[in-house]
């Protein structure tokens, strides 16, 4: 049986992996946006379904099959954040646009009984304890 892991944990890996994401913002000037929204789409394939900041948390996603997502999943998975990542980009609607979709996101994770947030409804993933 898969164990859910609580929700401040959840939020520490995202958390690194954002700031994985800005360090490459910040240190490939020219290609590090592109760089780090490559990282955001396929890092929960990343190490059997585990993101740096998955693996630093002791996180894992699984299918419902509870084997290891892969890259496909993470890129459905992560699409919502990849698509407010760019939006944000643009001034003032873009910022709005992008918050809303991360807000949602929060909120469905929030109250999923099975904390599952938009990404993981569109990829048929969970994030469990590994």
């Amino acid at each position: 049986m898969n164990t859910k892991p609580p929700l401040v944990v959840r939020l520490l890996a995202k958390s690194i992996d954002l700031i994985i994401f800005f360090i490459f913002i910040e240190f490939l000037k020219t290609t590090g946006f592109f760089a780090g929204l490559m990282y955001v789409l396929i890092a929960d394939g990343l190490f059997e379904g585990r993101s740096i900041g998955k693996y630093l948390t002791h996180l894992r996603v699984v299918k419902k099959d509870s084997s290891p997502a892969t890259t496909r999943e993470s890129i459905i998975r992560n699409s919502p954040l990849f698509f407010a990542l760019i939006l944000i980009k643009i001034p003032f609607l873009g910022l709005l646009l992008g918050g809303a979709i991360i807000l949602l996101e929060l909120i469905m994770l929030v109250g999923s009984p099975k904390t599952m947030r938009l990404g993981d409804e569109l990829a048929g993933t969970e994030v469990v304890e590994a």
